[in-house]
């Protein structure tokens, strides 16, 4: 008997008899994609509506900045750190059972965040939500590696990657829509209704699958505490890094204590029988880049989109509908790229796919260097498209690469392996660039303030805004001379275009080492072993 069982799916048959298989919907593994799309999109849309909605939240619950921060940063936390645990725990239970959780664990904490009513209540309930998010997400690329055959994997994950990219990039004009026009606890309820379409069309078609090995398997306890809480550190590094200072003790003891948490998880897992995630996996070198490259995908998006949506709203003076309706053609291009992307893979193998996603992104990056606080929407749109198309390729590739080249038995660890990074990567592009640009408008603020007329003392003493500025915000008030005004503007959102510049600088050579790594190391790999 197989060492990966798929209960009611004739997909995975190697070793089933055929008197076996199933019949009816539970034997169609394309229900059972648009049913993990579902989870798979409310945890995207999710990702991304909540920064729309975090200044009217501050707002009515009277929360700090810091407040806000946890709002994501507690999501992000937990969401990083249970992760692998999720794939495993699929792997080893059921992958229908702790997606079917995931799903509603996460509607309900959703539907209690709005109803919460406090901000300790919001931070609360966001972790809660990031914990069933990672028994969600890596489950359901688990199933779709279990139940696709090996010659169309490739295609469901092209898209499973364009389900996730639509959902991300169409948070912002969703959560316009709703904080504008109804509230921002909206943002959270409009998770239940998917929530609920998905449980009960997920409840009909999907397939029981699991590793029926790993039943008879010591779980891994040990392993489970050290990589959750390496994983914390390093995440509650890179976030803190920001307003703590990258330099500063307890942000380089934070990553510092992480990496070597992770390092000794690293150590422990070579040694015990059965590991929560197994290290053999790293032998396959296309595996491995895959990760890296992953992370490397969702540091440029999100970063990316976080300081293109600062200057549409906040330089430019576009609602947050308006700003959404602009950045559309990014949504679109990750329609096209992802089945696109998963064909090309299928057909030429990842060497291809993920250095020509990673250039097309190094290419948007680039373009953006010659953005100016005024530039016409002519200037925008293509690289948009091209960051579009470069994350909706790469997206596909990697994760085909990561999933598709691991064992079935491990594709809920190796579904986890690949949302981890993503999430990390994530986290990394946002604070990290973030940072970049906050340091860049700190050395240049006086400067283009007195070019831009602003006297020197004056400009002098708006070196306090900083962080307004930062945020593409020009520290004015309506007392504020017309003339002086328009100065101090001016100046800022200069100061503010050079630290864009320096972000799109370093996410554009970091994607240029990902195009050269992908070259150098990827290979196309035979059809992945399925036992």
């Amino acid at each position: 008997m197989p060492s990966d069982v798929v209960r009611s799916s004739p997909s995975v048959t190697e070793g089933v008899r055929g008197a076996d298989r199933p019949r009816g919907l539970r034997a169609n593994p394309w229900l059972t994609l648009i049913a993990v799309a579902f989870g798979l999109f409310m945890v995207g849309l999710d990702g991304s509506v909540v920064s729309i909605a975090n200044p009217e939240i501050g707002r009515d619950l009277n929360a700090t900045t810091a407040d806000l921060q946890w709002v994501t940063n507690a999501y992000l936390l937990a969401l990083a750190a249970a992760l692998i645990l999720g794939g495993k725990l699929g792997d080893r239970f059921g992958r229908r059972t702790f997606y079917l959780i995931g799903v509603a664990g996460f509607t309900a904490a959703s539907v209690a965040i709005g109803l919460s009513g406090s901000i300790e209540g919001v931070i609360a309930f966001r972790a809660v939500q990031g914990f069933f998010g990672a028994l969600l997400m890596p489950n359901t690329l688990g199933m779709l590696r279990a139940v696709f055959p090996p010659q169309k994997f490739g295609m469901a994950v092209g898209i499973w990657a364009m389900v996730s990219s639509v959902s991300t990039a169409l948070g912002p004009i969703v959560g316009g829509l709703l904080v504008e026009h109804v509230n921002w606890e909206s943002v959270f309820y409009i998770n239940a209704p998917i929530g609920i379409i998905a449980l009960v069309f997920s409840l009909i078609v999907l397939p029981e699958t699991k590793n029926a090995a790993a039943a008879q398997e010591k779980f891994d306890i040990p392993g489970i505490v050290v990589l959750a809480l390496g994983l914390l550190a390093v995440v509650f590094g890179v976030v803190k890094g920001e307003t703590w200072g990258w330099t500063s003790g307890g942000t380089l003891g934070a990553i510092a204590a992480g990496v070597v948490l992770l390092l000794l998880f690293g150590w422990y897992e070579t040694r015990v029988a059965h590991p929560l995630l197994p290290m053999r996996l790293f032998r396959n070198p296309t595996l491995s880049i895959g990760t890296v490259i992953t992370a490397l995908n969702f540091f440029v998006l999100l970063g990316v989109i976080f300081f293109v949506m600062l200057y549409l709203q906040n330089v430019r003076g576009f609602t947050p509908v308006q700003a959404g309706v602009r950045t559309l053609p990014l949504s679109l291009a990750s329609v096209v790229a992802s089945p696109l992307g998963a064909a090309l893979t299928q057909k030429f193998g990842p060497r291809l796919t993920m250095p020509l996603g990673m250039a097309l992104q190094a290419a948007a990056c680039f373009v953006m260097l010659g953005w100016s606080a005024d530039s016409s929407y002519a200037l925008m749109w293509p690289p948009f498209i091209a960051l579009g198309l470069g994350v909706g390729m790469v997206m596909s590739s990697s994760s085909d690469a990561i999933v598709g080249n691991a064992p079935v038995r491990d594709g809920g660890v190796a579904g986890g392996l690949q949302a981890t990074a993503l999430q990390v990567g994530g986290a990394l592009g946002t604070s990290v660039l973030v940072s970049l640009i906050s340091s860049r408008v700190g050395s240049t603020l006086t400067g283009e303030l007195t070019s831009a007329g602003v006297p020197a003392a004056a400009a002098e003493g708006l070196r306090e805004a900083k962080d307004a500025v930062s945020m593409g915000v020009a520290p004015v008030s309506g007392q504020t001379p017309d003339q002086l005004k328009a100065a101090i503007v001016e100046g800022s959102h200069q100061a503010f275009m050079n630290g864009v510049h320096t972000a799109a600088l370093v996410s554009g050579v970091l994607a240029v080492i990902g195009a050269l790594l992908a070259v150098a190391g990827v290979r196309r790999s035979p059809e992945a072993v399925r036992h």
